[in-house]
Protein backbone atom coordinates (compact mmCIF):
# COMPACT_ATOMS: atom_id res chain seq x y z
CA UNK A 1 0.00 0.00 0.00
CA UNK A 2 3.01 2.52 0.79
CA UNK A 3 4.53 2.15 -2.89
CA UNK A 4 0.52 2.58 -4.17
CA UNK A 5 -0.28 5.68 -1.84
CA UNK A 6 2.95 6.78 -2.90
CA UNK A 7 2.50 7.08 -6.49
CA UNK A 8 -1.02 8.95 -6.47
CA UNK A 9 0.55 12.25 -7.25
CA UNK A 10 2.48 11.23 -10.43
CA UNK A 11 -0.93 8.84 -11.36
CA UNK A 12 -3.36 12.02 -10.78
CA UNK A 13 -1.44 14.44 -13.39
CA UNK A 14 -1.11 11.40 -15.79
CA UNK A 15 -5.18 11.27 -15.66
CA UNK A 16 -5.11 14.40 -17.09
CA UNK A 17 -3.87 12.99 -20.70
CA UNK A 18 -7.39 11.16 -20.76
CA UNK A 19 -9.41 14.05 -20.80
CA UNK A 20 -10.68 14.05 -24.20
CA UNK A 21 -11.57 10.29 -24.39
CA UNK A 22 -12.94 10.67 -21.34
CA UNK A 23 -15.22 13.76 -22.20
CA UNK A 24 -15.92 12.40 -25.23
CA UNK A 25 -17.56 9.69 -23.81
CA UNK A 26 -19.43 11.40 -21.45
CA UNK A 27 -20.86 13.80 -24.06
CA UNK A 28 -21.82 10.72 -26.01
CA UNK A 29 -23.35 8.81 -23.68
CA UNK A 30 -25.10 11.75 -21.91
CA UNK A 31 -26.85 12.65 -25.03
CA UNK A 32 -28.38 9.50 -25.13
CA UNK A 33 -31.69 9.16 -23.64
CA UNK A 34 -31.93 6.43 -21.34
CA UNK A 35 -35.34 6.13 -18.77
CA UNK A 36 -35.48 3.37 -16.82
CA UNK A 37 -36.15 0.22 -19.35
CA UNK A 38 -35.81 1.61 -22.45
CA UNK A 39 -31.51 1.99 -21.98
CA UNK A 40 -30.63 0.30 -25.29
CA UNK A 41 -29.04 2.98 -27.08
CA UNK A 42 -26.76 3.53 -23.86
CA UNK A 43 -26.02 -0.30 -23.67
CA UNK A 44 -25.44 -0.74 -27.80
CA UNK A 45 -22.90 2.70 -27.13
CA UNK A 46 -21.19 0.58 -24.67
CA UNK A 47 -20.42 -2.39 -25.68
CA UNK A 48 -19.41 -1.01 -28.93
CA UNK A 49 -16.82 0.77 -27.04
CA UNK A 50 -16.00 -2.29 -25.60
CA UNK A 51 -15.21 -3.97 -28.72
CA UNK A 52 -13.20 -1.22 -29.88
CA UNK A 53 -10.80 -2.05 -27.28
CA UNK A 54 -11.25 -5.50 -27.74
CA UNK A 55 -12.16 -6.63 -24.70
CA UNK A 56 -13.49 -10.11 -24.26
CA UNK A 57 -17.29 -11.63 -23.75
CA UNK A 58 -18.53 -8.52 -25.56
CA UNK A 59 -22.45 -8.72 -24.97
CA UNK A 60 -25.93 -8.04 -23.72
CA UNK A 61 -28.10 -10.19 -21.47
CA UNK A 62 -32.13 -10.78 -21.77
CA UNK A 63 -32.49 -7.97 -18.92
CA UNK A 64 -30.08 -5.45 -21.19
CA UNK A 65 -26.76 -5.18 -19.38
CA UNK A 66 -24.14 -4.27 -21.65
CA UNK A 67 -20.87 -6.64 -20.60
CA UNK A 68 -17.05 -6.73 -21.45
CA UNK A 69 -14.16 -8.35 -19.77
CA UNK A 70 -10.63 -6.78 -19.25
CA UNK A 71 -8.64 -10.11 -18.68
CA UNK A 72 -5.86 -10.06 -16.28
CA UNK A 73 -2.44 -11.71 -16.97
CA UNK A 74 -3.19 -14.14 -14.25
CA UNK A 75 -7.25 -14.30 -14.55
CA UNK A 76 -7.71 -16.15 -11.26
CA UNK A 77 -9.79 -13.73 -9.68
CA UNK A 78 -12.71 -11.06 -11.21
CA UNK A 79 -13.33 -7.47 -9.98
CA UNK A 80 -16.81 -6.03 -11.17
CA UNK A 81 -17.17 -2.86 -11.82
CA UNK A 82 -20.79 -1.38 -12.49
CA UNK A 83 -22.46 1.59 -13.39
CA UNK A 84 -26.25 1.46 -13.60
CA UNK A 85 -26.94 2.79 -17.40
CA UNK A 86 -30.45 4.45 -16.59
CA UNK A 87 -30.95 8.06 -16.06
CA UNK A 88 -34.36 9.73 -14.42
CA UNK A 89 -34.99 11.77 -17.60
CA UNK A 90 -37.05 10.84 -20.86
CA UNK A 91 -36.70 11.41 -24.18
CA UNK A 92 -39.00 13.89 -24.15
CA UNK A 93 -36.28 15.92 -22.49
CA UNK A 94 -33.73 17.61 -24.28
CA UNK A 95 -30.26 16.01 -24.15
CA UNK A 96 -27.91 18.29 -25.12
CA UNK A 97 -24.82 18.51 -23.26
CA UNK A 98 -22.32 21.39 -23.04
CA UNK A 99 -18.59 21.19 -22.06
CA UNK A 100 -17.19 24.77 -20.42
CA UNK A 101 -13.93 25.58 -19.13
CA UNK A 102 -14.59 23.92 -16.06
CA UNK A 103 -17.61 22.04 -15.84
CA UNK A 104 -19.93 19.66 -17.89
CA UNK A 105 -23.75 20.31 -18.25
CA UNK A 106 -26.70 18.27 -18.98
CA UNK A 107 -29.54 16.03 -18.18
CA UNK A 108 -28.24 13.55 -15.41
CA UNK A 109 -24.72 14.14 -16.54
CA UNK A 110 -24.21 13.37 -12.49
CA UNK A 111 -26.79 10.53 -12.49
CA UNK A 112 -25.11 8.65 -14.18
CA UNK A 113 -23.98 9.78 -17.26
CA UNK A 114 -20.67 10.38 -15.79
CA UNK A 115 -20.02 7.01 -13.78
CA UNK A 116 -20.81 5.20 -16.90
CA UNK A 117 -18.47 7.14 -19.32
CA UNK A 118 -15.54 6.22 -16.47
CA UNK A 119 -16.69 2.49 -16.79
CA UNK A 120 -16.42 2.89 -20.79
CA UNK A 121 -13.16 4.94 -20.82
CA UNK A 122 -11.60 2.09 -18.29
CA UNK A 123 -9.97 0.07 -20.91
CA UNK A 124 -8.24 2.81 -22.70
CA UNK A 125 -7.11 4.80 -19.23
CA UNK A 126 -5.26 1.32 -18.01
CA UNK A 127 -3.53 0.82 -21.49
CA UNK A 128 -2.52 4.34 -21.86
CA UNK A 129 -1.14 4.42 -18.51
CA UNK A 130 0.72 0.68 -18.90
CA UNK A 131 -1.28 -0.82 -16.03
CA UNK A 132 -1.87 -4.22 -16.02
CA UNK A 133 -3.41 -6.06 -13.29
CA UNK A 134 -3.88 -10.36 -12.57
CA UNK A 135 -7.57 -9.60 -11.93
CA UNK A 136 -10.00 -9.78 -14.82
CA UNK A 137 -11.79 -6.25 -14.64
CA UNK A 138 -15.20 -7.18 -15.73
CA UNK A 139 -17.09 -4.06 -16.81
CA UNK A 140 -20.84 -3.43 -17.06
CA UNK A 141 -23.39 -1.43 -18.14
CA UNK A 142 -26.72 -2.37 -15.74
CA UNK A 143 -30.34 -1.57 -16.54
CA UNK A 144 -32.72 -1.50 -14.73
CA UNK A 145 -31.37 0.20 -11.78
CA UNK A 146 -33.74 2.65 -10.83
CA UNK A 147 -37.48 2.83 -8.95
CA UNK A 148 -39.63 0.77 -10.50
CA UNK A 149 -36.59 -1.11 -12.33
CA UNK A 150 -35.37 -2.25 -8.31
CA UNK A 151 -31.40 -3.22 -9.66
CA UNK A 152 -33.42 -5.73 -11.90
CA UNK A 153 -30.01 -5.72 -14.17
CA UNK A 154 -27.83 -6.30 -11.90
CA UNK A 155 -29.25 -8.50 -9.86
CA UNK A 156 -30.16 -10.86 -12.53
CA UNK A 157 -26.05 -10.77 -13.63
CA UNK A 158 -25.10 -11.68 -10.39
CA UNK A 159 -27.95 -14.22 -10.08
CA UNK A 160 -26.87 -16.36 -13.27
CA UNK A 161 -23.26 -15.55 -14.17
CA UNK A 162 -20.96 -18.57 -14.47
CA UNK A 163 -17.93 -15.74 -13.37
CA UNK A 164 -16.87 -15.76 -9.72
CA UNK A 165 -17.23 -12.12 -8.68
CA UNK A 166 -14.57 -11.92 -5.62
CA UNK A 167 -15.11 -8.00 -5.17
CA UNK A 168 -17.44 -5.09 -6.99
CA UNK A 169 -17.65 -1.65 -6.97
CA UNK A 170 -20.54 0.72 -8.12
CA UNK A 171 -19.20 3.97 -9.50
CA UNK A 172 -21.56 7.25 -9.66
CA UNK A 173 -20.98 10.47 -10.85
CA UNK A 174 -21.18 12.36 -7.73
CA UNK A 175 -19.86 13.02 -5.08
CA UNK A 176 -15.91 12.65 -5.10
CA UNK A 177 -15.67 11.34 -1.50
CA UNK A 178 -19.08 9.34 -1.74
CA UNK A 179 -17.83 5.92 0.44
CA UNK A 180 -20.39 3.15 1.02
CA UNK A 181 -19.63 -0.09 2.40
CA UNK A 182 -23.23 -0.49 3.58
CA UNK A 183 -27.29 -0.25 2.42
CA UNK A 184 -29.90 0.50 4.79
CA UNK A 185 -33.25 -1.82 4.50
CA UNK A 186 -35.86 0.24 2.59
CA UNK A 187 -38.99 0.16 0.70
CA UNK A 188 -40.28 2.60 -2.04
CA UNK A 189 -44.43 2.50 -2.26
CA UNK A 190 -46.63 4.27 -3.98
CA UNK A 191 -50.19 5.09 -2.86
CA UNK A 192 -53.03 5.22 -5.15
CA UNK A 193 -56.11 6.53 -4.22
CA UNK A 194 -59.22 7.24 -6.09
CA UNK A 195 -63.01 7.95 -6.20
CA UNK A 196 -64.76 5.19 -7.76
CA UNK A 197 -67.63 5.71 -10.49
CA UNK A 198 -70.92 6.12 -9.18
CA UNK A 199 -69.22 7.76 -6.14
CA UNK A 200 -72.35 9.50 -3.43
CA UNK A 201 -71.23 13.66 -3.22
CA UNK A 202 -74.17 13.91 -1.36
CA UNK A 203 -73.21 11.66 1.60
CA UNK A 204 -71.98 13.01 4.70
CA UNK A 205 -67.91 14.04 4.90
CA UNK A 206 -67.79 13.35 0.91
CA UNK A 207 -64.47 15.11 -0.34
CA UNK A 208 -62.00 14.45 -3.53
CA UNK A 209 -58.58 12.14 -3.40
CA UNK A 210 -56.53 15.59 -2.39
CA UNK A 211 -58.57 15.58 1.31
CA UNK A 212 -58.27 11.81 1.08
CA UNK A 213 -54.25 11.52 0.71
CA UNK A 214 -54.00 14.18 3.07
CA UNK A 215 -55.83 12.29 6.02
CA UNK A 216 -53.47 9.10 5.08
CA UNK A 217 -50.34 11.47 5.68
CA UNK A 218 -51.61 12.83 9.08
CA UNK A 219 -52.04 9.64 10.18
CA UNK A 220 -49.00 8.46 8.81
CA UNK A 221 -46.88 11.40 10.55
CA UNK A 222 -48.72 10.68 14.27
CA UNK A 223 -46.58 6.86 13.96
CA UNK A 224 -43.81 6.35 16.35
CA UNK A 225 -40.27 6.54 14.75
CA UNK A 226 -37.60 5.08 16.77
CA UNK A 227 -34.06 6.59 17.02
CA UNK A 228 -32.73 3.09 17.03
CA UNK A 229 -32.35 1.52 14.97
CA UNK A 230 -32.21 4.85 12.89
CA UNK A 231 -35.34 5.09 10.69
CA UNK A 232 -37.45 7.33 8.45
CA UNK A 233 -40.47 8.02 6.42
CA UNK A 234 -39.67 10.19 3.48
CA UNK A 235 -42.60 11.82 1.61
CA UNK A 236 -41.09 12.23 -2.11
CA UNK A 237 -43.73 13.47 -4.42
CA UNK A 238 -47.57 14.13 -4.72
CA UNK A 239 -49.99 13.97 -7.75
CA UNK A 240 -53.21 15.23 -7.97
CA UNK A 241 -56.06 17.40 -9.55
CA UNK A 242 -56.50 19.44 -12.87
CA UNK A 243 -57.01 22.69 -11.72
CA UNK A 244 -59.63 25.24 -10.37
CA UNK A 245 -63.12 24.46 -9.80
CA UNK A 246 -62.17 20.51 -10.56
CA UNK A 247 -62.95 18.05 -7.74
CA UNK A 248 -59.60 15.62 -7.71
CA UNK A 249 -60.44 12.36 -8.50
CA UNK A 250 -57.35 10.71 -8.14
CA UNK A 251 -54.18 11.43 -5.67
CA UNK A 252 -50.84 9.80 -5.69
CA UNK A 253 -47.89 9.62 -3.01
CA UNK A 254 -44.76 8.22 -3.20
CA UNK A 255 -42.88 7.30 -0.12
CA UNK A 256 -40.23 5.57 1.53
CA UNK A 257 -39.55 3.55 4.26
CA UNK A 258 -36.14 3.48 5.48
CA UNK A 259 -34.44 1.91 8.03
CA UNK A 260 -31.27 -0.05 9.84
CA UNK A 261 -33.58 -2.71 10.88
CA UNK A 262 -35.38 -4.90 7.48
CA UNK A 263 -37.51 -6.06 10.40
CA UNK A 264 -38.36 -2.46 11.35
CA UNK A 265 -39.16 -1.84 7.78
CA UNK A 266 -42.02 -4.54 7.26
CA UNK A 267 -43.71 -3.46 10.17
CA UNK A 268 -43.82 0.22 9.08
CA UNK A 269 -45.17 -0.67 5.71
CA UNK A 270 -47.98 -3.56 7.51
CA UNK A 271 -48.71 -0.46 9.19
CA UNK A 272 -48.89 2.25 6.37
CA UNK A 273 -50.90 -0.34 4.57
CA UNK A 274 -53.67 -0.68 7.20
CA UNK A 275 -53.77 3.37 7.49
CA UNK A 276 -54.31 3.20 4.21
CA UNK A 277 -57.29 0.78 3.81
CA UNK A 278 -58.55 2.08 7.16
CA UNK A 279 -59.08 5.87 5.68
CA UNK A 280 -60.21 4.09 2.03
CA UNK A 281 -63.00 2.36 3.76
CA UNK A 282 -64.08 5.34 5.80
CA UNK A 283 -64.37 7.90 2.37
CA UNK A 284 -65.57 5.44 -0.15
CA UNK A 285 -62.66 5.54 -1.99
CA UNK A 286 -60.54 3.13 -4.01
CA UNK A 287 -57.10 2.43 -2.89
CA UNK A 288 -53.72 0.52 -3.97
CA UNK A 289 -50.52 0.31 -1.89
CA UNK A 290 -47.87 -0.29 -4.37
CA UNK A 291 -44.43 -1.50 -3.20
CA UNK A 292 -41.85 -0.68 -6.39
CA UNK A 293 -38.54 -1.50 -5.00
CA UNK A 294 -37.50 -3.24 -1.32
CA UNK A 295 -33.05 -3.04 0.01
CA UNK A 296 -32.05 -5.50 2.40
CA UNK A 297 -29.88 -3.86 5.08
CA UNK A 298 -26.40 -5.13 5.18
CA UNK A 299 -22.80 -4.64 4.05
CA UNK A 300 -18.96 -5.09 4.61
CA UNK A 301 -18.08 -3.85 8.42
CA UNK A 302 -15.89 -0.25 8.67
CA UNK A 303 -13.07 -2.18 9.88
CA UNK A 304 -12.98 -4.01 6.75
CA UNK A 305 -9.30 -3.66 4.35
CA UNK A 306 -11.17 -2.82 1.30
CA UNK A 307 -13.14 0.13 3.08
CA UNK A 308 -9.86 0.79 5.08
CA UNK A 309 -7.73 0.78 2.21
CA UNK A 310 -10.40 3.46 0.23
CA UNK A 311 -9.83 5.80 2.80
CA UNK A 312 -6.31 6.06 2.94
CA UNK A 313 -5.99 6.34 -0.64
CA UNK A 314 -8.78 9.12 -0.75
CA UNK A 315 -6.68 10.82 2.73
CA UNK A 316 -3.53 10.53 0.13
CA UNK A 317 -5.58 12.60 -2.41
CA UNK A 318 -6.81 15.29 -0.05
CA UNK A 319 -10.35 13.66 -0.48
CA UNK A 320 -12.78 14.15 2.20
CA UNK A 321 -14.65 10.58 2.91
CA UNK A 322 -18.32 10.83 2.99
CA UNK A 323 -19.28 8.00 4.80
CA UNK A 324 -22.87 7.09 3.97
CA UNK A 325 -25.50 4.09 3.06
CA UNK A 326 -26.05 3.19 -0.31
CA UNK A 327 -29.47 1.95 -2.45
CA UNK A 328 -27.15 1.62 -5.63
CA UNK A 329 -26.10 -1.84 -6.93
CA UNK A 330 -24.18 -2.05 -3.82
CA UNK A 331 -27.13 -3.64 -2.37
CA UNK A 332 -26.88 -6.17 -4.84
CA UNK A 333 -23.27 -7.02 -3.87
CA UNK A 334 -24.45 -7.00 -0.11
CA UNK A 335 -27.52 -9.97 -1.42
CA UNK A 336 -24.70 -12.32 -2.73
CA UNK A 337 -22.31 -11.26 0.06
CA UNK A 338 -19.66 -9.72 -2.26
CA UNK A 339 -17.71 -6.98 -0.75
CA UNK A 340 -18.26 -3.76 -2.45
CA UNK A 341 -18.25 -0.40 -2.06
CA UNK A 342 -19.67 2.77 -4.01
CA UNK A 343 -17.46 5.51 -5.04
CA UNK A 344 -17.95 9.03 -6.80
CA UNK A 345 -16.21 10.76 -9.51
CA UNK A 346 -16.65 13.94 -9.37
CA UNK A 347 -18.70 16.94 -7.52
CA UNK A 348 -21.71 19.12 -8.68
CA UNK A 349 -20.77 22.59 -10.04
CA UNK A 350 -23.07 24.87 -7.92
CA UNK A 351 -22.54 27.77 -10.60
CA UNK A 352 -24.16 26.00 -13.05
CA UNK A 353 -27.94 26.56 -11.71
CA UNK A 354 -30.20 25.96 -14.39
CA UNK A 355 -29.63 22.28 -15.05
CA UNK A 356 -27.02 19.09 -13.55
CA UNK A 357 -23.69 20.19 -13.73
CA UNK A 358 -20.26 18.28 -12.73
CA UNK A 359 -16.91 19.45 -12.38
CA UNK A 360 -14.00 18.58 -14.46
CA UNK A 361 -10.86 19.52 -12.23
CA UNK A 362 -12.30 16.60 -9.51
CA UNK A 363 -12.87 13.98 -12.04
CA UNK A 364 -8.69 13.03 -11.92
CA UNK A 365 -8.73 12.86 -8.21
CA UNK A 366 -11.87 10.48 -8.57
CA UNK A 367 -10.26 8.30 -11.50
CA UNK A 368 -7.08 8.28 -9.65
CA UNK A 369 -8.91 6.90 -6.30
CA UNK A 370 -10.60 4.00 -8.48
CA UNK A 371 -7.37 2.77 -10.05
CA UNK A 372 -5.19 2.77 -6.90
CA UNK A 373 -8.48 0.83 -5.32
CA UNK A 374 -8.38 -1.70 -8.16
CA UNK A 375 -4.84 -1.79 -7.64
CA UNK A 376 -4.93 -2.68 -3.90
CA UNK A 377 -7.83 -5.42 -4.54
CA UNK A 378 -5.73 -6.60 -7.35
CA UNK A 379 -3.11 -7.34 -5.06
CA UNK A 380 -4.45 -8.94 -2.27
CA UNK A 381 -4.26 -5.80 0.38
CA UNK A 382 -8.50 -5.70 0.42
CA UNK A 383 -9.17 -9.32 1.20
CA UNK A 384 -10.38 -10.00 4.71
CA UNK A 385 -7.62 -12.49 6.60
Amino acid sequence: MYEILNSLPGLQENLREIRDILLTNLVMLGEIPSPTFKEQGRMNFLVNRFNQYNLLNCSTDEKGNGLGILPGQKGERNILIVAHLDSEYDEKIDHTISIQPNSVSGPGIADNALGLAVVASLPYIMDKLRIKLNANLVLMGSARSQGTGNLEGIRFFLKNTDINISTGISVEGVRLGRLSNSSVGMVRCEIHYWVPEGYDWTQFGAVGSIVTLNEFINRVLEIPIPNRPSTNIIFSSITSGLGFSKVSTKAELKLEIQSESEEMVEQLLKKINNIAVEIASKRSSGVIVKVIARRKPGGIEFSHPLVANAIKIMEKLDIKPRITPSMSELSAFIDKDIPALTLGISDIDTVEKATESVKIEPMYKGLAQLISLLTAIDRGYCDRN
